[in-house]
């Protein structure tokens, strides 16, 4: 097996700094941060509390040491839930704030290590502007972190779009997760709410971006869609029978199957024939190495998923490794 360089575009980050501001001020928002556990800090989010973080989701060096057992040469740092639009537009920009320049501060630690998706208050499209203006100009910053949607927005809402010209200009592109899945109360048992309801969630944005016509309105962003894009590449051909036949999508003049390479797709499918299936529907140049870090419905060893797939060239191999997100970061 050859040795490629490896950069992990969905690897999870909760700085000590964003964790005690939520401490501090997110009860009255109903999230709150504790510390009682021995195990790390607990995030519960109106009821639903996230595992004992233990120290590789905040210390960087802790942090190092386990991508080096991974095999994985840089993460591109994100937030994840409850990222930061449920907080008033106030403490969200200081969450953002917080979060962005944990980012930044890790990269100026370990420059070939880290790398930064900037976190913006969307709620409040001014207030991201400035903290998008703001953020980027910091030291490794190389992308934007975004919601699938924000609150009960959908990103094809034309408040946003000031925003996504701007990001558009800088030369970044959009990384998007899931935070609120579609019926959580009928998703909430046996954790359906990951299960389902997050590929769910990206197969939502991805449809709302193409049929609000997004992507045709800023043809220079991409987006990179999350867990191997959802459900989204597999229900492509149902939702372009749909647009030839039925009134409402009219509007849109190119078939939806020929935005699939308008995004990015991570590895993360948990299936050998669903990333078969994918790399072979949008094509290997748009694939990129992920893992969830470090949650327990991360890939342990997720440069090995890749360098296992038969089939795969090394040309592609490395593409999917690292040349993609190269591209994607501005490296």
């Amino acid at each position: 097996m050859k040795k490629f360089q490896s950069i992990d575009i969905h690897a999870h980050f909760y700085p000590e700094t964003y964790l005690k501001l939520i401490e501090k001020e997110g009860a009255v928002f109903g999230v709150s941060c504790s510390y009682d556990s021995p195990e790390g800090p607990v995030i519960d989010m109106n009821g639903t509390k996230t595992p004992p973080l233990d120290r590789t989701y905040f210390d960087i060096d802790a942090r190092v040491a386990s991508m080096n057992e991974k095999g994985v040469n840089i993460h591109a740092l994100s937030l994840t839930q409850p990222m930061v639009y449920w907080a008033s537009a106030d403490l969200s920009r200081r969450l953002s704030e917080v979060y962005n320049d944990a980012c930044a501060m890790a990269h100026e630690a370990y420059p070939d290590r880290y790398l930064g998706l900037a976190m913006l208050p969307m709620q409040e499209p001014k207030l991201a502007l400035a903290e998008l203006e703001r953020s980027a100009a910091l030291p490794g910053m190389r992308g934007v972190y975004m919601a699938t949607r924000i609150g009960e927005r959908e990103l094809s809402d034309p408040a946003f779009f000031p925003v996504y010209e701007a990001i558009e200009d800088l030369g970044l592109n959009i990384f998007l997760h899931p935070v609120n899945v579609v019926d959580p109360q009928r998703l909430k048992k046996f954790y359906l709410t990951n299960f389902i309801g997050n590929p769910t969630e990206s197969a939502i944005a991805a449809s709302h971006l193409i049929f609000g016509e997004v992507l045709d309105r800023f043809p220079r962003l991409t987006f990179c869609l999350p867990h191997g894009g959802g459900t989204f590449p597999y229900l492509v051909g149902r939702i372009t029978h749909g647009w030839g036949v039925r009134e409402e999508c009219k509007h849109l003049k190119t078939p939806p199957v020929d935005y699939l390479r308008r995004f990015y797709y991570d590895t993360i499918t948990h299936s050998h024939p669903a990333l078969e299936y994918l790399i072979s529907l949008v094509g290997p140049d748009r694939v990129v190495l992920g893992s969830d870090f470090c949650f327990d419905m991360s890939y342990q060893r997720p440069v090995e998923v890749v360098c296992e797939h038969e089939g795969l060239s090394d040309a592609d191999q490395e593409m999917i490794l690292s040349g993609n997100a190269k591209g994607l970061l501005g490296m």
